[in-house]
């Protein structure tokens, strides 16, 4: 019986040091460089941000902060790298909205979208502007509805890929709008600007931060912007609602991923110190220059953006019939 008891002491105190442990660890953090993913190539709108975060959180925690690209597979390889990853804090991902639309069109997903991941936090979103070719003749959003009335089936939109949001933007204004598209999607972005500043397809769905050069160069007409109110990296464009079709919403957030399972008080301390970066005014001054805005929430406030995202994508995904080999 001494024996026994013996042992339940031994088991008692070495849970009671691994808790103590645990808790002085997540006290410390962070006390070593973090790595942060995001599932994107350099270069694009994700990288900056994610550098504008890390060199701020370097900054205040004395922590190198480490940008790494993780593309392909439509994100998934990042995401996955993100979910194996230990769940203690110093392995985090900024993502996008593609997060969310990958749960309803990819069937074969190696994670859950939900469960496999802890929210951390959203830091940014950026509208979505409609950009016609040149050579299209209209030069207002009802203008170009007349004309694809005028011409069902005949107008191509582009995207960077199928299913992801620039795709689900097009299938959601033909279903309000009430006109007939075809769909050409595109292994990037890069290439479906190129065609339709050319003119190989008629109108593109793009976040600000891409479009907006095009635009204020001349190359491409800018017809109306998603949100409530104008951006002011495009103030000459109005919104949806402006332009005769309200209730057309549509946009990129950037958020803050880490493993499911990392520790709340790590997650609260991360969440509190990008809710702080992201208010800052040079923060701001870039986030405007990039034609994107600070778009702050805590944990649970981006946990249920997920949910409510998942669900309002599945929609526009079943309805339109969008399947990945389209």
């Amino acid at each position: 019986m001494n024996a026994f008891n013996a042992m339940v002491r031994m088991v008692a105190t070495g849970v009671l040091m691994g808790l103590i442990g645990s808790a002085a660890a997540q006290q410390n953090y962070p006390n070593k460089p973090i790595r942060f993913i995001t599932p994107y190539p350099p270069g694009g709108a994700t990288t900056i941000v994610a550098r504008l975060i890390g060199q701020k959180l370097t900054d205040s925690w004395g922590q190198q902060v480490l940008v790494d690209n993780r593309p392909g597979g439509n994100t998934i390889i990042g995401s996955e790298a993100l979910v194996r990853s230990p769940p203690d804090g110093y392995t985090i991902m900024l993502t996008t909205t593609i997060h969310v639309t990958n749960a309803s069109l990819i069937p074969y997903l190696p994670y859950d979208s939900v469960k496999d991941f802890a929210a951390v936090a959203t830091v940014s979103r950026s509208e979505y502007v409609l950009v016609l070719s040149p050579s299209v003749p209209a030069n207002n959003l009802q203008g170009f509805i007349a004309l694809a009335k005028s011409r069902p089936g005949q107008l191509n939109f582009g995207s960077a890929g199928t299913g992801g949001p620039q795709h689900l933007a097009g299938e959601l204004f033909s279903m309000m709008a009430g006109i007939k598209m075809q769909h050409i999607p595109y292994k990037g972005g890069g290439q479906v600007f190129a065609d339709l500043i050319s003119g190989q397809v008629q109108l593109l769905f793009s976040n600000t931060f891409n479009a907006v050069p095009h635009i204020k160069n001349g190359q491409l007409k800018a017809i109306a912007i998603t949100g409530e109110t104008r951006s002011s990296a495009l103030p000459q464009v109005p919104t949806f609602a402006e332009a005769g079709l309200p209730g057309f919403e549509v946009r990129t957030w950037y958020g803050v991923f880490a493993p499911a399972g990392t520790p709340k008080a790590v997650i609260d301390k991360l969440s509190t110190e990008i809710a702080k970066i992201m208010a800052l005014p040079d923060i701001k001054e870039r986030l405007d220059s990039l034609g994107a805005e600070p778009f702050i929430s805590t944990s649970d406030q981006f946990a249920s953006l997920v949910r409510a995202d998942i669900a309002r994508y599945a929609k526009i995904i079943k309805s339109a019939n969008i399947k990945l080999e389209n």
